[in-house]
């Protein structure tokens, strides 16, 4: 199950794009299912399982006429997890090659519908 969901950065490419920082609570949950939802000028990502809202943020006028025009978002994911992604604080070097390492992020990239209420 998702825990947060921060909107890091909105922008505008062949579609709006919107980057995604989602925090899951274990490394075995799988649940994210996002719906987009426009009200006005505020977007908002939603969960379908749950129909809670996880974050919104307000659209400018441009990012609003590219929503409408093409009525998609390109979503930019970056997950984590809570316990094992985030800030080093005991450095655990590998001996093979003498660098500290960190477990590696997983990224995803989707274009989703737009529901405008």
């Amino acid at each position: 199950m998702v825990d947060s969901i921060n909107i890091k950065r909105v922008g505008i490419r062949d579609y709006l794009s919107i980057d995604l920082e989602v925090w899951m609570n274990g490394p075995d949950d799988m649940d994210f299912r996002p719906r987009a939802h426009i009200r006005g000028n505020k977007f908002s990502i939603s969960s379908i399982a749950s129909g809670k809202e996880m974050a919104s943020i307000e659209l400018d006028d441009e990012q609003m006429e590219a929503a409408e025009r093409e009525r998609q978002v390109e979503l930019r994911v970056k997950f984590g997890v809570h316990g094992m992604h985030g800030r080093l604080v005991h450095i655990h070097p590998i001996i093979a090659d003498g660098k500290a390492k960190k477990l590696a992020n997983a990224n995803w990239k989707t274009v989703q519908p737009i529901q405008f209420n």
